[in-house]
């Protein structure tokens, strides 16, 4: 994976269609202005999990027990925690 591709604010404005084609397809971008790097675009790698990953590493998680949570959140506090609604 080299640098990426250099393109000014100009560039980016007038051809941001093509840009953002370019950044789904993959390919990242230095936006520069005046000739100094300003920012960059670059594709979100999104990671989806199976149903079995899911429930695989779910069965480690830690059980919550919702009262006790409650009840330790309102100590930390020292106040009750009213439903702001329910006045």
């Amino acid at each position: 994976m080299g640098q990426p591709a250099e393109i000014t604010q100009r560039d980016l404005r007038l051809r941001s269609k093509d840009i953002m084609d370019a950044v789904e397809g993959g390919t990242s971008f230095t936006v520069t202005r005046d000739g100094r790097p300003m920012g960059q675009l670059v594709p979100l790698r999104r990671q989806f999990v199976t149903k079995a990953q899911f429930a695989a590493s779910s069965a480690t998680a830690v059980v919550i027990d919702p009262d006790r949570l409650r009840a330790d959140v309102e100590a930390v506090l020292a106040c009750d925690l009213d439903d702001p609604y329910g006045r």
